[in-house]
């Protein structure tokens, strides 16, 4: 699948970099606002642990399943237009579900899920085809924008939902609106801001032609397969850590706001290895020790958030947040260093991220179910235990200096 031509679009320097950054902070948000209003969405819905394991996972799901929607979207109204249609439909999921009841929920979040997922796979073609020369430092400064969007998301939804909470009391008594639903909402603001300023990106585009399968090939080698599964285990911890890491520190003590505000800070320490790691591999002979360091600490740090005295919560939140920024970016450096060629890449990363994510979505809604069985969180170690060394195997495969066969001339 080749999702973008060299030749679609003049590049548009400052301009698109900015526009790049404004899309890449709505790609976190719908998921991580979720997380610390959880408690109060299953009370208001009256939602069991399982049903909100479900509500975790249906973005994480999503953006695995709309991964293929991209290149059919390419072929029909180019890149610029599929990534303006899937914000402005993600404006409009996250505007709705939280005022359209419980079935309105679950869709809106399915739906916002996969306006994600696609717009995940079409940037990284955007800024290969339009910064050439400057691919690590665009992938670490949408994976910094990315990363803030989600540290943003987390860290005020609940605070957001306490103010919302006394000019309800205040203004509103009896009224059948909840302060959580407003705090969802806000985070459609950030996707209406990133449409206007991507419309300048609409001028002369054109529909780009798509080869329906010159990713097929790639289904076919095990070193593609290693780097899907590894994007796949590494993104369920980084979902299972979205979806409820808030809910699991306030269950240990902590008070809402400040589990709110402990994710924040894990995600907002991701941007510190997010560009070292793939500044430190793509130096290295090969990727393993990298990969395996950053996964090794990504997995201290939960089992420290899971088991450790709460006193010291926050010692292992920097050791998760300093293991999960590193595992994302290796994973989006692994789709670049283990393809031969820009083709090839495109196709690895419609690959990774279609396969990749759908697994993903397993883990969020496994905790779920485990806790709602067990009616505590030992057991989600095990869960996270099994998913981290499944990570460190694939590490060791995807980490090697080999490339995948390239799916150029293979209509």
């Amino acid at each position: 699948m080749v999702l973008l031509s060299t030749s679609a679009i003049p590049r548009r320097g400052v301009l698109t970099l900015v526009a790049l950054l404004l899309v890449a902070l709505n790609l976190r948000p719908a998921l991580t606002s979720v997380s610390p209003v959880l408690g109060n969405i299953g009370e208001a819905l009256a939602l069991s642990p399982s049903w909100q394991g479900i509500l975790t996972t249906l973005p994480v799901l999503f953006l695995g399943l709309a991964a293929p929607l991209a290149p059919r979207l390419v072929r029909r109204i180019g890149p610029e237009r599929s990534v303006f249609a899937a914000l402005v439909v993600l404006a409009v999921a996250l505007l709705a579900r939280p005022y359209i009841g419980t079935l309105g929920l679950f869709l809106g979040t399915a739906i916002a899920g996969g306006c994600i997922g696609i717009i995940g796979v079409l940037l990284p073609g955007i800024v290969k085809r339009d910064f050439p020369r400057r691919v690590s430092i665009m992938t670490g400064l949408y994976t910094v924008a990315l990363n803030l969007g989600a540290s943003a998301a987390a860290g005020t939804t609940e605070p957001l939902r306490q103010l919302l909470d006394g000019a309800w009391q205040g203004a509103s008594q009896g009224a059948s609106y909840s302060p959580w639903q407003g705090a969802l909402a806000f985070w459609l603001l950030p996707a209406v801001i990133a449409a206007l300023c991507w419309l300048p990106q609409l001028k002369d585009t054109k529909p780009t032609r798509v080869p329906v399968r010159r990713g097929a090939r790639l289904r076919h080698d095990p070193l593609a397969w290693q780097v899907s599964l590894f994007m796949g285990l590494q993104s369920s911890l980084a979902y299972i850590v979205f979806g409820w890491l808030p809910t699991i520190l306030q269950d240990r003590g902590l008070a809402a706001v400040t589990a709110g505000l402990a994710l924040s800070v894990s995600i907002l320490l991701q941007v510190s290895t997010a560009i070292l790691a793939p500044w430190i591999g793509s130096r290295m002979r090969d990727q393993r020790t990298v990969l395996i360091g950053v996964m090794t600490l990504t997995l201290t740090g939960l089992l420290g958030c899971l088991y450790a005295p709460i006193d010291s919560i926050w010692l292992w939140i920097v050791v998760l947040g300093l293991g999960q920024g590193g595992t994302f970016s290796m994973a989006l450096t692994l789709l670049a260093l283990r393809a031969p060629d820009a083709t090839t890449a495109a196709s690895l990363s419609a690959m990774a991220q279609g396969i990749g994510y759908t697994l993903a979505a397993l883990g969020p809604l496994l905790v779920g179910v485990l806790h709602d069985w067990s009616g505590d969180w030992n057991v989600v170690g095990f869960l996270v235990s099994v998913l981290g060394l499944g990570a460190l195997v694939m590490a060791l495969g995807a980490g090697r200096a080999r490339q995948v066969a390239s799916t150029q001339g293979t209509d």
